[in-house]
């Protein structure tokens, strides 16, 4: 029998290649969760269809009286008006209608971010934010992405696409984005992408040892520049160095912008632990006005890598206010 004092939210987080999603109570606690392919499907119709076959026996298990809504995270969607618009990753092209889609087929609310955004609202109801008003966080993965929130709503803009903090210019004529062919954006830097790149950029360029070269050039990826800085090689290391510099001076100009409380680190690259955290904060300290020093928190996120999507995106349900 269902529990009419507990309500719930689903979680459902989209990539390119895999969908997870979850069942979240108020606490942060995941039941029912999977996964399920988001690319072998051409459509979005048929995308939803499949996502509702395999959450519905957990509607049942938990009683869809009891479920507030679903909150979804997805590449380029759009707070405001639902949408997932023009995303790169995805089959389904152009502007893709995706909340009402997921209303019409649940018969539940949904509310809809991007994946960045997501993570932000996850660290606030559940994580290291919890209890801030202020803060940014910043994804590193394949990408590098950003949710920024001040007196505890989320910057959107006036057209629902702002924080793109990934995408801005932290070296004039620097390295080009190898999708958006912007020349010097903190992406192609500091995503695992970035850190594979300045890799075989300084293998390339060496004379002494490393267990890097050990790898064929185009098979160096960030794994292995992880594997091999946990080992101790000098390269590797200096990879991580180079990376949290360029990451430390773009942070400072984000601290100088919107003066948060906290900047928390998420994702894949943030495993490198103080190789690249200590670089981050010496940088970002250095490049800050007198006013701004030593007041920022700069942490990695208590969510595991694992749920985190879920429950960011889960979260978004209880905000839904309308």
């Amino acid at each position: 029998m269902s529990n009419n004092l507990q309500q719930y939210a689903i979680g459902v987080d989209i990539g390119g290649t895999n969908t997870k999603y979850g069942i979240v109570n108020h606490r942060g606690d995941i039941s029912h969760s999977g996964r399920m392919s988001t690319s072998e499907f051409l459509t979005a119709e048929a995308f939803v269809a499949a996502l509702y076959s395999a959450i519905l026996p957990a509607i049942d298990a938990v009683g869809v009286e009891n479920i507030k809504g679903i909150g979804v995270g997805a590449p380029n969607a759009n707070y405001f008006t639902g949408s997932i618009e023009h995303a790169p990753n995805l089959n389904w092209k152009g502007i893709v209608p995706f909340a009402r889609l997921i209303s019409e087929r649940f018969h539940l609310p949904c509310s809809i971010t991007n994946d960045a955004n997501a993570a932000a609202v996850g660290e606030m109801m559940y994580g290291a934010a919890k209890g801030m008003k202020d803060f940014i966080v910043i994804t590193l993965g394949t990408g590098v992405g950003s949710g920024i929130v001040t007196s505890g709503h989320l910057i959107y803009g006036h057209d629902g696409f702002a924080g793109e903090l990934g995408h801005t210019v932290v070296r004039h004529g620097g390295r080009q984005h190898w999708s958006t062919e912007i020349y010097g954006s903190l992406e192609a830097y500091a995503s695992a992408t970035g850190i594979a790149i300045t890799a075989r950029e300084m293998i390339a360029g060496a004379d002494k040892q490393s267990l890097l070269k050990q790898y064929p050039l185009e098979e160096i990826d960030s794994k292995a520049v992880y594997e091999c800085a946990m080992k101790g090689d000098e390269i590797a290391k200096e990879v991580y160095r180079f990376t949290g510099q360029i990451l430390g001076e773009a942070l400072a100009n984000f601290v100088m912008f919107s003066s948060p409380e906290a900047i928390i680190l998420f994702g894949g690259v943030t495993k490198a632990g103080n190789l690249i955290m200590d670089p981050v904060r010496e940088h970002m300290e250095k490049n800050l006005l007198a006013v701004f020093r030593n007041k920022v928190m700069l942490t990695f996120s208590e969510l595991k890598e694992a749920d985190a999507a879920i429950l960011g995106a889960s979260a978004l349900v209880w905000e839904i206010k309308r």
